[in-house]
């Protein structure tokens, strides 16, 4: 396209040049010539690339100085026309995101590389990716636009699962179109949602993909969709995944049911040939309908003619399968019993959303559960964020509309401020024209960051008469990948940079003054005994965060330095978190109190089951990476400080009493 225009522009003007006479005939020559060469690049279906040539030392080591993520192409002469093509178009795919470059070895670039140690086979090319200045690791994807492209954004990042060659019968679903065209042709499959960090996910892979090459010649179909990537987020709402792996069976372009068989080859395989023999292969739970309580279950037949004949309804739209549903259930029915011993006016009412697809249609249900309250069969409104029995009664007794949601928080970009907000495009180019700054890389949702943008904002204004100065702030969840090319894996992350020759991480405080003190004299940046004394930095101990829970006194908090002495003789459940996740907090409660019933036990039956502990990975930031966490919460069972499993279970107070117990059993009855 690029070409085409060029030569229309030339066209154009060489046209207006003969009907106005203007131009000599050397000049019609030349531009004739160009027209040429261009036409030469299109018919030889050249695109537009933007690759760079290094063949000089010094601008070797510029290069690696200025630039992090770089893709060397090293050859021999001529490149083969299809890796020429996928090298050209991810460069220009990735322009600010990494940098591609060719060194020819048998020409002017044959000196530096055998100085770089890059002198290709004879029969083939070489590729060698670079990273802050050093090299990295020889390119062993595919050479394919989508793979190279991957690997760029993200290049100390495990092989995709769909490049992955042991996943080859496995569908890979990458993005909604290709789920939408799965499921238009309504041929069942189940389908695995997952997250690349998972741990459960990874043990899974193997089993997963050697039972779609077994079923494969049969024409049955295992998928498997990445719904950690922020394009798929849609499919992670719509289907209620809240954790990793969940597998779901789709029948005739519809969800069916969700998978609770054996995760090995052979379970999975068995299933899919026979759909239903995961239902009948466990105990079938009975179903809330079945189940005495004074919740009214209500179908598409009764819906209307019982809501018309209450003033007071509350109704929770629910799934059989969904987590937080099961939770709701029975607070739901304590409350509607409490309701009823009380003579409190009004019901509870209950529709299966799987059963009763047109009732959650009719009154827009996208999630689960979604409760709704209506008066003489008319909709009045929506009732978020009442999830147990005292809340519900107390709603009940008086069904007021909660007050709207706040409105979205402006962007902080969106604020008038001396802070550059910075973005794949901007990036390099401002901070290659600026000496000192300070770069902030934050998540909008994140706490410490809320609680620092004031003080890099006022840092910012102190220095606003100082060219020499700046700060910078990049929103990752907006600039994903230019994070991931700096390996930003928590947030907030500062890095210093000067002129993007050099950069280095920040680890101070970060208050007003702790930022104005590091910019005064960056090659002098704070030692961690002064930012440990830096007032920013109070933050809630882990006893202060729990603070107020009934049983957190029997809660055991760890740290880097106490890790490994507290649990070298201990069972114990340890719970990974973060202060601002909500999942996290909605679990807090149900933790202490099993915490102190495990204290309970332990002591009315004089055995040591084992503890609760906590690690706040807010602060213990290599703790937690040292055990592989990647999300929010973590449970990780250990016994004398070693890792033994995972916990995948509800985060309800019985489920995680009832799995410190059975663990305990299991290892006496295995030691006996």
């Amino acid at each position: 396209l690029y070409h085409v225009l060029l030569i229309y522009v030339i066209l154009a003007v060489v046209a207006i040049s003969f009907e106005m006479r203007w131009l000599c005939r050397g000049c019609l020559l030349f531009l004739m010539a160009v027209i040429w060469c261009a036409m030469v690049d299109v018919l030889a279906g050249k695109p537009p690339t933007n690759i760079e040539t290094v063949t000089d030392p010094k601008e070797w080591k510029k290069l690696l100085r200025t630039r992090t993520n770089v893709l060397v192409l090293y050859s021999l002469g001529a490149v083969p026309a299809e890796l020429a093509n996928v090298f050209g178009q991810v460069s220009m795919d990735l322009r600010g995101v990494a940098t591609l470059v060719t060194l020819d070895c048998a020409g002017t670039g044959k000196k530096l590389c055998k100085k770089n140690k890059g002198v290709p086979p004879a029969d083939e090319p070489l590729l060698r990716h670079y990273k802050d200045g050093e090299f990295h690791k020889d390119y062993d994807r595919r050479i394919t636009v989508s793979s190279m492209t991957t690997f760029l954004r993200d290049p100390t990042g495990e092989l995709p699962w769909d490049e992955d060659e042991q996943g080859k019968d496995v569908t890979h679903v990458n993005d909604l179109q290709t789920l939408n065209k799965l499921l238009k042709g309504r041929k069942p499959f189940l389908m695995m949602f997952y997250a690349p960090w998972c741990g459960f996910c990874k043990r899974l892979k193997p089993d997963y993909s050697a039972a779609a090459t077994e079923i494969k010649p049969e024409g049955l179909i295992l998928a498997a969709m990445d719904v950690n990537k922020q394009e798929n987020g849609a499919a992670r709402v719509k289907y209620n995944i809240t954790g990793f792996p969940t597998l779901v069976y789709f029948e005739a372009g519809k969800l069916k049911f969700q998978y609770e068989g054996e995760n090995t080859q052979a379970g999975l395989v068995s299933f899919m040939r026979n759909p239903q023999q995961a239902l009948v292969s466990k105990p079938v739970e009975e179903s809330w309908a079945d189940t005495p309580s004074n919740v009214h279950h209500l179908t598409t037949d009764t819906f209307h003619t019982f809501l018309k004949s209450e003033s007071s309804v509350l109704v929770m739209f629910y799934a059989p399968w969904c987590g937080h549903c099961k939770r709701i259930k029975p607070e739901y029915a304590d409350a509607a019993d409490e309701m009823h011993h009380r003579k409190i006016p009004g019901k509870l009412a209950a529709v299966d959303a799987t059963k009763e697809s047109s009732l959650s249609t009719e009154f827009g249900v996208k999630g689960f559960p979604t409760l709704k309250y209506f008066s003489n069969g008319e909709i009045m409104f929506e009732v978020p964020g009442i999830r147990d029995k005292e809340k519900i009664v107390d709603f009940m007794m008086d069904p007021k509309e909660p007050p709207p949601p706040p409105p979205p928080e402006a962007p902080w970009s969106a604020t008038e401020s001396d802070v550059m907000h910075l973005n794949e495009d901007t990036f390099r180019t401002t901070l290659k024209k600026k000496k000192h700054v300070l770069v902030m890389f934050y998540a909008p949702w994140c706490g410490h960051c809320k609680k620092a943008k004031p003080e890099l904002t006022a840092a910012a204004a102190h220095f606003r008469d100082d060219p020499k100065v700046e700060f910078g702030a990049v929103d990752c969840t907006a600039d994903q990948s230019l994070c991931s090319s700096f390996s930003v894996n928590s947030y907030p992350t500062f890095r210093y940079y000067n002129y993007f020759k050099s950069s280095a991480p920040y680890s101070g405080g970060r208050t007003e003054a702790d930022f104005i003190q590091f910019m005064n004299d960056p090659s002098q940046p704070p030692s961690p005994a002064t930012t440990a004394a830096t007032p920013s930095a109070a933050v809630k101990s882990p006893a202060e965060e729990w603070e107020g829970l009934q049983g957190a006194e029997a809660l055991l908090h760890l740290t880097q330095d106490t890790f490994a002495q507290e649990l070298k003789d201990k069972r114990a459940l340890v719970m990974f978190y973060a202060p601002w996740c909500s999942h996290c907090k909605a679990m807090k409660a149900d933790y202490a109190l099993a915490a102190a019933d495990l204290s309970t036990a332990a002591a009315a039956d004089g055995v040591e089951y084992g503890v609760l502990a906590t690690v706040d990975s807010s602060q213990e930031r290599s703790l937690s990476a040292e055990h592989g966490v990647r999300g929010f919460p973590t449970l990780v069972y250990f016994v004398n400080g070693l890792k033994v499993a995972e916990y995948d279970k509800q985060r309800a107070r019985p489920e995680l009493v009832e799995f410190i117990k059975e663990k305990y059993a299991s290892a006496v009855k295995t030691e006996l």
